[in-house]
């Protein structure tokens, strides 16, 4: 029996971190074995908002050796570059003809586009939300991780496949959102305002390529308080995301402790010593993040050894966007 198809894509703009780690790519990891799993660095996404190409290579190879130095096997996986494979221009191209101005006008992340680069509006940003379904439809995929963020995207995707099919014949399946292993980890940045980000509020965020020392350096400036003023007191979220933390990298005796100080902790009775459970995160942090980091860096050092897993994943990745592109042709009648 055939494995089910899932895909997901990243863009490669500012640098991976550990909400990217434990909010995808650790199930990633988890469902190369289960599933046909095809992962892409999306570059003609990036330049709907990023047109400066100057430090888009490096960029990419750095996207690429980090999923893999995070666990991604190219030998089980399609891991591949969006512009390496020309198929998917091709769909983007058909399914345009399927998606009206009017209700790519109204998609959120277009509307917030506008508001954060007016002066650069371009008919990428517009058609965003099809060129996304085309990175999924090529590989005729139906399990689609996405954030909050992309659920109006991936409804427009499936709209798009069911107006191919309507029109043309069946071809594209309609694809579903798939949280993989339960509920997803909700990681915020250190100062408790939001996620963490790849390119925004960088001295809250823990990236996968940031050293020792600024691993901890940021840790201990992590926003905290006074401590609870009543035993077993709810915890503010900046404080549920330092537990959040160490829960993830920490000995479990070791969160068990600084929990149990917490929880007994009141006003005049401050058992829980935020700055003595910060140390020790930021030491566990970096015993995590230390091997990613290094085994990244030295694929990106290996020239061919990068280059071997970006053709590689580019060959898997076109022989199935070939297949349905075939099926799409003869659909249409563009078969001559």
């Amino acid at each position: 029996m055939a494995k089910e198809v899932v895909l997901s894509g990243i863009r490669p703009t500012g640098f991976l971190h550990l909400g990217n780690y434990f909010g995808a790519m650790r199930n990633y990891v988890r469902m190369q074995d289960e599933y046909n799993c095809y992962f892409f660095v999306a570059n003609w996404h990036s330049l709907t908002t990023h047109p400066d190409t100057k430090e888009l290579q490096s960029a990419v190879h750095r996207v690429v050796a980090e999923n893999v130095a995070c666990g991604l096997d190219p030998e089980k996986v399609s891991l591949y570059v969006q512009s390496d494979v020309p198929e998917i221009a091709e769909l983007y191209l058909y399914l345009n003809m399927l998606a009206y101005k009017g209700e790519l006008e109204k998609t959120t992340s277009f509307k917030d586009k506008v508001r954060l680069q007016p002066e650069n509006i371009n008919a990428g940003l517009l058609t965003y939300p099809v060129l996304m379904a085309a990175d999924i439809l090529i590989h005729r995929a139906v399990k689609v991780p996405v954030g909050k963020d992309q659920e109006q995207h991936l409804e427009m995707a499936r709209n798009f496949a069911q107006r191919f099919n309507h029109r043309y014949g069946e071809v594209l399946p309609e694809p579903q959102a798939f949280n993989f292993g339960g509920e997803l980890v909700k990681i915020l940045s250190l100062d408790g305002e939001g996620k963490m980000s790849k390119s925004e509020n960088q001295l809250n965020t823990l990236y996968l390529a940031d050293s020792d020392e600024l691993l901890r350096k940021k840790i201990m400036k992590a926003k905290t308080d006074q401590g609870p003023l009543e035993p077993n007191s709810i915890k503010p979220a900046y404080i549920e995301n330092l537990f959040t933390l160490m829960k993830l990298v920490s000995n479990p005796d070791t969160y068990s402790k600084f929990e149990a100080d917490f929880a007994a902790s009141s006003t005049g009775n401050c058992i829980i010593r935020y700055g003595d459970m910060k140390k020790q995160l930021a030491e566990d942090m970096v015993q995590f993040i230390t091997p990613i980091r290094e085994k990244a860096a030295a694929i990106q050092e290996d020239k061919n050894l990068l280059a071997r897993i970006i053709k590689t994943g580019a060959e898997k990745a076109r022989e199935s966007a070939h297949a349905t592109l075939n099926e799409v042709r003869k659909a249409i009648g563009m078969n001559y």
